[in-house]
C-alpha cells in the first residue's frame, strides 16, 4: 500500500470528510512522526508498534568488490518494533 491508497481508504471509510482534508490529516501524521524521530523522540502507537532512532557507531567496512577497507561514518537509522496486536495478527493469533 502506498500513501495515496491509504488516503483513498480513509476517505472511503469517512464520506463526511473531503479527500483534501483526509490527505492533509495523513500527511500531518507522517510529518509529526518524522519530526519527532528527527528530534530523537520515540513514537508509540499502541497495538501497532513503536518508531525510534538507533545510533550506529562509526566502523570500518569492506568494499565487497575489492575487499578494501572503507571508513563508515556514524549515523542514525530509523527502527520499528511491532506491537503485540500487530505481531499476533501477522501470526494468525487474532482474539
Amino acid at each position: 500500500m502506498i500513501r495515496s491508497e491509504l488516503i483513498q481508504i480513509v476517505a472511503d471509510e469517512n464520506p463526511h470528510l473531503y479527500q483534501r482534508d483526509v490527505e492533509r490529516i495523513v500527511n500531518t501524521v507522517f510529518e509529526e512522526i518524522i519530526e519527532a524521530m528527527s528530534n530523537g523522540d520515540r513514537v508509540e502507537l499502541r497495538g501497532f508498534g513503536a518508531f525510534s532512532v538507533k545510533h550506529r557507531d562509526a566502523r570500518t567496512g569492506r568494499n565487497p568488490r575489492t575487499g578494501e577497507a572503507v571508513a563508515v561514518e556514524a549515523k542514525s537509522v530509523p527502527f520499528f518494533k511491532t506491537g503485540k496486536l500487530l505481531r499476533d495478527r501477522l501470526n494468525g493469533k487474532e482474539d
